[in-house]
């Protein structure tokens, strides 16, 4: 790759355990004179007050925007208690971003404003014009249970401008998740980034999840909690597991991401996740669901082989890829953890120059989904004439 390629998108990591120590890596591996902009994905195990300050400190007026993750995507593979950041070089992006501070109250007419606002600042730069030349990134609080609701109003905004994203980790914790958004961190809100450039780029989405013949009905759920009760007039936990085979005191993060659940619309399936299961029985997801929708029983495929088909089929319309931005659901890595394949799927990640996160849910288009790897794939200069 030439010098000029590696300024439009740098990328950087640190694996330091201090806050200012990180800020300093990163500074040091990203900073050049035409520096526009700065994506970063970290553990959720720093002290993120002192990670906010130095940031701001050693970055100066650079705009930063990031978020906490359930593991990181680095320029090495899969990482974890780390940061894994890129630089966009601001002669090839024009990039405005966002805040969403309040997720619960967020409307239409907001949306509407916002991107409004982030389109103006896009097109004030006169790189390329923003209809078929953008798309937008959202990161989300991936426990504030409010992702439909936004994504809702902002996909009605953004219209024809492609949408991807990410909902942030802690770790695997379950207990705080933040987006980081003008110098600190923030919970409860979303960040959303509007990036118009001259490249070729491809929002895409994938899940190696296969049907069964199975079905569950909700028969009793807080949609706003995305709580179910009850499956197939059942306790929600036990129906489950008797539909999985196996014992309801077994059930854990390792056991969903193996036996998901998905609804089917038109003829495509969208995987709900399994978020916890309750002493009471009742089963806790990440997405939505309500009383009187159909589950589908679903299996996992072969993980690998259909990434594999995913990104040849992006090379062969975009040639080598320059980078990758990726929303990698945590339970896929859970199952790659599991299965041993850890080298494997990093190497791979590798090669396809994938920056990232494991994510607590994905977003395309408007659709708040999970056990997906989601992203954007952008080409290098002169496309499919660099193979």
């Amino acid at each position: 790759m030439s010098h000029e390629q590696n300024e439009m998108l740098r990328t950087a990591m640190s694996q330091a355990p201090d806050a200012e120590t990180v800020a300093q890596d990163l500074a040091r591996q990203l900073i050049h004179p035409h520096l526009g902009f700065v994506l970063f994905f970290c553990s959720a195990e720093y002290d993120l007050q002192a990670l906010g300050d130095s940031l701001r400190h050693y970055f100066g007026g650079v705009r930063l925007v990031g978020c906490t993750t359930a593991g990181e995507i680095t320029s090495q593979g899969y990482g974890r208690g780390c940061v894994s950041a890129i630089g966009f070089d601001h002669r090839s992006f024009s990039i405005a971003c966002g805040l969403i501070d309040e997720m619960d109250r967020f409307n239409l007419f907001e949306a509407q404003q916002l991107v409004e606002r982030l389109v103006g600042d896009c097109r004030s730069n006169s790189l390329a014009p923003i209809k078929d030349h953008s798309f937008a990134l959202t990161l989300l609080d991936g426990l504030s249970s409010r992702e439909e609701v936004v994504l809702a109003a902002l996909s009605a905004a953004f219209g024809s401008i492609p949408h991807f994203g990410g909902s942030a980790g802690d770790d695997n914790h379950l207990t705080n998740t933040h987006v980081y958004y003008d110098g600190r961190f923030h919970s409860g809100a979303a960040a959303v980034v509007l990036i118009n450039t001259w490249l070729e780029f491809e929002v895409f989405t994938t899940h190696h999840i296969l049907p069964r013949d199975e079905k569950l009905v909700v028969t009793h759920a807080d949609s706003h909690a995305r709580r179910v009760f009850e499956l197939n007039a059942e306790p929600a936990a036990d129906e489950y597991a008797r539909l999985i085979g196996v014992p309801v005191e077994s059930l854990d993060h390792r056991v969903f991401a193996a036996h998901p659940l998905a609804v089917r619309i038109n003829e495509r399936y969208y995987v709900r996740s399994i978020q916890k299961a309750h002493p009471d029985g009742s089963l806790t997801f990440y997405c939505a669901v309500e009383t009187g929708i159909v589950l589908t029983a679903m299996r996992t495929g072969p993980l690998m082989p259909n990434l594999e088909a995913v990104f040849e089929r992006l090379e062969q319309r975009l040639g080598p890829p320059l980078l990758t931005i990726g929303c990698d659901c945590f339970l896929r890595r859970l199952e790659v953890e599991a299965t041993a394949t850890v080298a494997q799927a990093s190497a791979f990640l590798r090669r396809q120059r994938v920056i990232g996160f494991n994510t607590y849910g994905e977003q395309f288009n408007g659709m708040h989904i999970n056990q997906t790897f989601t992203g954007v794939a952008i080409g290098r200069p002169g496309g499919r004439a660099c193979r």
